[in-house]
């Protein structure tokens, strides 16, 4: 696959999920980023935002196979991954496997899992493997979960631990859309069948696992000069200087945000970063690696204007 045709490809997606999910734009080129960069996202906003149907167009527009868990407080790790069932015929035990075996996986409300479901999804997420009684079964190269929580409502939560957090590529927030695009969505629904969930029947598969690992090598052909690397480390070191930052981000946070530069350098048709692909990403890819300080806190500063601060005292190489 070349660069042009990767452009090519990415517009399509773009203009599919496009069609359900109107005035995200932004957010749509970022799960692309991920999805390419082989990375998972946690899209948080209020409830009614479009998290759950830009997920669901999302995994429309693949040809991947698609698995949904709606996570609740009595969720159990079994639930996620599966469990091993006693044949009477055989005399064996048979896995019947969970919805986490899938391709794209959307977590919904996932700070609404009890910890130890988290955990078992957490093996999911860094390893693209879960275990089994003692067996271990691989979720395919292709594995990427597109998660979602809720900010506003905190009851009967529990809230993400950071390790869990950390394998996320990006956090991307989902706001209320501006006026016109609300009209636009009211006008789009209006003249459908009020059937829940036909929103993205009507979409193409764009995509398929064989052009997915084309796309990926085509990514990882993209190489990162030194004064690039060495800007990003400088980012990620003053975030654990700064004296609004009590927990600074890790070193897998600077490789994950080197990914995604390839990522992005790919979709804009180079085969080379600039600074402003690692500006662009700073943001969404650290907003949840961090914890505030206690001034930080006390002063209503939310992360991603520590981060802007931080972005706009480092320089960037010329």
């Amino acid at each position: 696959m070349t660069l042009e045709a990767l452009r090519e490809r990415t517009d399509a997606l773009r203009t599919e999920i496009g069609r359900t999910v109107l005035g995200q734009d932004d957010i749509i080129d970022l799960l692309l980023i991920a999805l390419f960069a082989r990375g998972h996202v946690l899209l948080e906003g209020p409830p009614g935002t479009a998290k759950t149907l830009l997920a669901r167009s999302f995994s429309a527009a693949l040809a991947l196979d698609f698995g949904r868990i709606q996570f609740t407080p009595d969720l159990m790790p079994g639930d996620v991954l599966g469990t091993s069932i006693f044949d009477f015929r055989t005399n064996t035990f048979v896995l019947t496997k969970g919805p986490v075996f899938s391709q794209v996986l959307l977590a919904d409300e996932i700070n609404r899992a009890p910890p130890k479901t988290q955990a078992a999804l957490l093996q999911a997420m860094s390893e693209r493997m879960v275990s089994i009684d003692g067996t271990d079964h691989s979720l395919g190269r292709e594995f990427i979960v597109v998660a979602t929580q809720n900010p506003i409502e905190q009851q009967g939560t529990y809230p993400l631990p950071e390790a869990q957090l950390d394998r996320f590529l990006f956090k991307l927030v989902i706001d209320f859309p501006p006026e016109d695009i609300e009209m636009a969505i009211l006008r789009q629904h209006a003249d459908k069948p009020l059937e829940a969930g036909m929103e993205t029947a009507t979409l193409s598969k764009v995509l398929d696992s064989t052009t997915l690992e084309e796309t990926r090598a085509l990514v990882d052909s993209i190489i990162l000069k030194d004064d690039i690397l060495a800007y990003i480390l400088r980012l990620i070191r003053a975030t654990r200087q700064s004296s609004e930052i009590a927990f600074g981000a890790s070193t897998r946070a600077a490789d994950a945000l080197a990914s995604a530069a390839r990522a992005t350098a790919a979709l804009n048709g180079r085969d080379y970063a600039i600074p402003d692909d690692v500006k662009r990403l700073f943001v969404p890819a650290l907003r949840h690696r961090i914890v505030l300080g206690p001034a930080a806190e006390i002063e209503g500063r939310s992360p991603a204007q520590v981060l802007e601060n931080i972005l706009n005292q480092i320089e960037a190489p010329r």
